[in-house]
């Protein structure tokens, strides 16, 4: 391996970004939040290997992920390599202040298996903490600053899990890259800029306008380099001692600390929260799609998994590859699927406890919906199947707002054991707090709000040590004889289950190269209206759509979707135009 060329295949182009939207000013925050703000389209080809594939958002991430894979290490330490650098080059997406979930492939014993390491809410968080004096709802503006929002993280917890489990290279090896990146300075992308540059409240937190803006307020320039010394020396210190530090040291100490303290919004994060976190570990969620493949992913307390296999479940009562894709056609029978599954979404899936799982999946369930699907017209209302359920008086409010700041990774070893992690801090930069050098999450804005409606409790209320609600969606695709073929996954709030939905039916169904399918445009349904991404062919559809009855808008959809698809032995990654994402390979 050590005397073949080490390739990494990038190709960028200078790109500017657009806000449309000013996203702390609008009404309707689950529709105008539609995501990071999109680099102009890269002219991306797909990129093949024999041994070994690695995609993530940025360039160093993956070269860092790939070179720890030349040097014989695992999928695992792959990944872990090129999360820890992802914290320090795309600070405002992901990192070791918050949560993700990390599926896992054997090759050798073809079983999968997850690591569910999503933030918890602290023991002291109550159902009415983000409500105001009234009663009413906070502004999500005002809460996702500072202390309150902050849920116990668990990133690092499931990276040092599996690396114990699955990992092959020493702990301390794995983080070199990353503080280097952190001691030496890293090259400000146009990304970081944007964000820095758009969100307002920054400036507000000293020790991150210290970091990620000039000493006159105003964010660096893309092609500068931010050195952060403080993130380096909490990296070098978890290299050598663990996670120990983290959970119930120094740095638990100043983590509850600069929580508690926080000048805006307080926080009740503890150090018992951090002491007592624990990861979970259990069997992907899976179901047949067309006979031929097993799609895996996620359980609760993510919907994506159970979503996407609705969808599917759905979708395969229709021959999808006898229409073209992205066809006037082949679109209104997808986004009436999605509708039906998303109805069940959020009329059932929440916590953990009390979902009809089972039959939510079952295939002659997913039958009878799919025969409510009209070709010719659009469903004008679209109600959730009818289940018995094992919890009373619960109900699901569909309002909670999920916001797209989040990362993921695919990767495969050389020994084709694979990772599919999705990891987030929820919204840009996190609470915008800062402790040692790294960003705390905001996760406890993923809860709803509202504990309770008409006198019924909102399922995904907030409860101390629980976890919310999650649209993440990393997925392995097998054939029926659980050979892998697919790993994928991506950033985009509620939008997630839907981009990876589309890239999945581009590959299977109609047989695309899987860059192509990625780049493809994109399109999504949320609450009943169609969003089609702007600037793409896919806008003509527009006038077909709405003479079928949907409702219909024009949007960035700025996915981040990261896959490899393996096919005759060979390897074969695709990175998202509309971000920065690189597939790293040999």
């Amino acid at each position: 391996m050590h005397s073949k060329i080490f390739a990494v295949i990038f190709i960028f182009f200078a790109a500017t970004f657009s806000f449309q939207t000013n996203l702390l000013q609008a009404k309707n925050l689950s529709d105008a939040w539609v995501g990071e703000p999109a680099s102009n389209f890269r002219k991306l080809k797909s990129v093949s290997a024999d041994k070994y594939m690695i995609v993530t958002a940025d360039e160093a991430a993956s070269k860092a992920g790939a070179e720890i894979l030349k040097k014989g290490g695992s999928a695992v330490d792959a990944v872990i390599a090129a999360q820890l650098v992802l914290n320090v080059v795309e600070p405002q997406s992901s990192g070791i202040g918050g949560g993700g979930f990390l599926l896992y492939y054997d090759a050798k014993t073809k079983k999968t298996s997850y690591l569910n390491g999503r933030e918890t809410a602290p023991e002291k968080a109550y159902a009415k903490m983000l409500l105001d004096k009234e009663g009413n709802p906070r502004q999500f503006e005002e809460v996702v600053q500072g202390g309150l929002s902050v849920a116990t993280p668990g990133a690092l917890k499931i990276m040092q899990e599996a690396h114990e489990k699955y990992g092959k290279l020493k702990w301390k090896e794995l983080f070199e890259p990353a503080i280097k990146l952190a001691r030496d300075g890293f090259i400000v992308s146009n990304r970081l800029h944007t964000l820095a540059d758009h969100i307002s409240y920054l400036k507000n937190f000293d020790e991150a306008a210290k970091i990620y803006l000039k000493s006159d307020g105003t964010a660096y320039q893309v092609g500068e380099v931010i050195k952060n010394p403080k993130l380096a020396k909490t990296l070098q210190t978890l290299a050598i001692e663990g996670i120990t530090p983290f959970y119930s040291g120094k740095i638990a100490n100043d983590i509850v600390h600069t929580v508690q303290h926080s000048k805006i919004n307080p926080g009740i994060l503890s150090l018992n929260d951090l002491k007592n976190y624990h990861s979970h570990q259990g069997d992907l969620i899976c179901a047949s799609y067309r006979i031929k493949y097993k799609i895996c992913s996620m359980p609760l307390p993510s919907s994506g998994g159970v979503t996407l296999l609705q969808i599917l479940g759905i979708l395969e009562n229709f021959d999808l590859a006898k229409l073209k894709p992205q066809s006037p056609e082949a679109l209104h029978l997808i986004i009436e699927a999605t509708r039906l599954a998303y109805a069940d979404r959020n009329e059932y899936l929440a916590d953990v406890s009390g979902v009809p799982l089972e039959k939510m999946l079952d295939k002659k369930y997913l039958k009878s919906r799919s025969a409510l699907i009209k070709r010719n017209q659009a469903l004008p209302k679209v109600a959730a199947g009818k289940f018995a359920l094992a919890r009373q008086n619960f109900i699901v409010n569909n309002k909670t707002v999920e916001l797209p700041s989040t990362t993921h990774l695919s990767v495969v070893d050389e020994e084709g054991n694979a990772v599919s992690f999705t990891s987030s801090i929820e919204y840009f930069f996190g609470s915008a707090l800062i402790v040692d050098g790294f960003l705390l999450n905001n996760q406890m804005t993923d809860f709803s709000f509202l504990p309770e409606i008409n006198g019924k409790k909102v399922a995904n209320a907030i409860e101390p040590n629980k976890q919310p609600r999650s649209s993440m969606t990393p997925v392995f695709v097998f054939d029926k004889n659980d050979k892998l073929l697919m790993v994928v996954g991506s950033p985009g709030g509620p939008r997630i289950i839907q981009y990876s939905l589309r890239t999945i039916l581009d590959y299977l169904d109609w047989k695309i190269d899987i860059q192509k399918a990625i780049s493809m445009p994109n399109f999504v349904v949320l609450n009943d209206v169609v969003e089609l991404e702007k600037d793409t062919a896919i806008v003509k559809l527009e006038p077909g759509l709405k003479k079928l009855g949907h409702q219909v808008t024009v949007k960035e959809l700025t996915s981040g979707i990261h896959a490899i698809t393996i096919k005759n032995k060979k390897l074969t990654g695709g990175a998202d135009p509309r971000r920065d994402g690189v597939a790293s390979a040999l």
